[in-house]
């Protein structure tokens, strides 16, 4: 396990300025990871995706980590820097760290700056990855997949108000934007990363970008990736660069989150490691104590065949959203919607029954009843995959519930004790596909 505090911040020169970066890990691979637009490589450890990310990463990599010139610990600077001036950066701490050759992998903005890397040094470069990124940011007659001048201007105008407040990172990081702790560090990775008028005058550039002419010239083995559901970079950007660079690896993987240490990383990893090393190992599940909570509406199909299609669909759309409202309040993480139930977790149990109770009690205007189950257990955690036999108890429970009643395993009845929440026993109860017989308790309203 990585200790970030033991991993020492050094200081390349590049020209006449200070290029800050990281080296860890302990693998046979030399890399050079150029984040996006904002980075801090001290700070970026503060974010728990971030620290599972470059562990993982430093298991089969020896990794550079970066902060280009004007951001983050590098040296500021008056104007833009071009992208031979960043260039200049990559090389430089590549010479500083003592590498002839290097793996090079540019996500979102750091991509064009790596492709031109790439292209240029080509004998330094023994292979390209880019994730989230694009060879022209705006669009063009002939190239459609950006957003228009007007969307961008728009944008930009906005930028310095909303920059540091988190308001951006429900755009680059949706799965987590119901998690107010999460948001509040990855704004607080904005501010030390650079000043809003720095990040306005990094973003007009952005806007400006196209290396498009160099993607023939293009010649390493290039790996190239892209969540479907990105927003910030729609996927149109990584299908024109799959079809132009000459034998590219394109992989589409699932996922509306820009940033890579965010949402399904393990896949992501998983596609880079065999790449790169050409062994695709199974990353660890990690196995966590989790709460489950299953919610399901009582005779779903009855109800939709007597409101018709279009009232239904209103109905689950409300449903949903009094879900998500009640799931940020208790801390709670939806998993999964699938058919006309929900699928959360927590990390705390009497959260995670009080959220039933709230559920359950708040569906009542709109003209049905859920049940609801609750269970703990340790559960295997894959990206935002949970699995394990508590998720399959916890949907058991579940479906023994009557309508209206909120149902919890004899766990986690002992486990919130002293909470004030009170409890029926309702006895031993056989449930499908599980061995032994479980003691459930109904919890009793207040």
């Amino acid at each position: 396990m990585l200790d970030a505090n033991q991993i020492e911040t050094r200081y390349a020169k590049s020209g006449e300025l200070n290029i800050a970066y990281q080296v860890f890990g302990t693998g046979d691979v030399n890399l050079v990871f150029i984040p996006g637009w904002a980075s801090n490589v001290e700070n970026v450890w503060t974010l728990d995706e971030f620290a599972a990310f470059a562990n993982k990463l430093a298991q089969f990599a020896r990794v550079i980590l970066l902060d280009r010139r004007g951001t983050g610990l590098s040296d500021p600077v008056v104007n833009p820097p071009t992208l031979e001036e960043r260039m200049d950066d990559v090389r430089a701490v590549i010479d500083a760290a003592g590498w002839d050759r290097a793996a090079i992998w540019g996500v979102s903005e750091g991509g064009p700056m790596a492709m031109m890397f790439a292209a240029t040094y080509p004998q330094r470069v023994s292979a390209l990855v880019l994730y989230g990124t694009f060879a022209r940011f705006s669009r063009a007659d002939d190239y459609p997949h950006g957003y228009p001048d007007e969307f961008n201007a728009k944008w930009l105008a906005s930028l310095e108000s909303a920059w540091g407040t988190g308001e951006l990172s429900r755009q680059f990081a949706p799965s987590r934007a119901h998690d107010p702790a999460a948001m509040r560090t990855l704004a607080r990775l904005e501010r030390m990363a650079m000043s809003p008028g720095t990040a306005r005058k990094l973003f007009g550039l952005l806007t400006q970008t196209d290396v498009r002419h160099v993607l023939p010239a293009i010649r390493v083995p290039t790996l190239i990736l892209h969540r479907a559901g990105d927003q910030p970079v729609r996927v149109g950007h990584a299908r024109y660069l799959a079809e132009r660079i000459a034998g590219a690896k394109y992989v589409e993987l699932p996922g509306s989150d820009h940033v890579p240490f965010v949402g399904d990383a393990d896949a992501l990893l998983s596609e880079v490691r065999e790449f790169l090393t050409g062994e695709r190992a199974a990353l660890d599940a990690d196995r966590i104590l989790t709460t489950v909570l299953f919610a399901d509406i009582v005779d779903s199909t009855q109800r939709a065949t007597e409101l018709g299609d279009r009232e239904w669909k209103q109905l689950l759309s409300r449903f949903y959203a009094l879900a998500d409202e009640k799931l940020h309040h208790f801390r709670g993480r939806k998993l999964d919607t699938a058919g006309d139930g929900l699928f959360a977790a927590f990390d705390g149990p009497a959260r995670a029954v009080r959220c039933g109770m709230a559920l359950a009690e708040g569906v009542q205007p709109l003209g049905v009843r859920l049940r609801v189950g609750v269970h703990t257990g340790e559960c295997e955690v894959l990206g935002d995959k949970y699995s394990g036999i508590a998720v399959h108890l916890g949907a058991r429970v579940a479906s023994a519930a009557e309508p209206g009643q909120v149902l919890v395993s004899s766990t986690v009845k002992d486990l919130v004790v002293g909470s004030g929440l009170r409890f029926e026993d309702l006895g031993a109860r056989t449930l499908k596909g599980v061995p032994e017989p479980w003691r459930l308790f109904g919890v009793a309203r207040a």
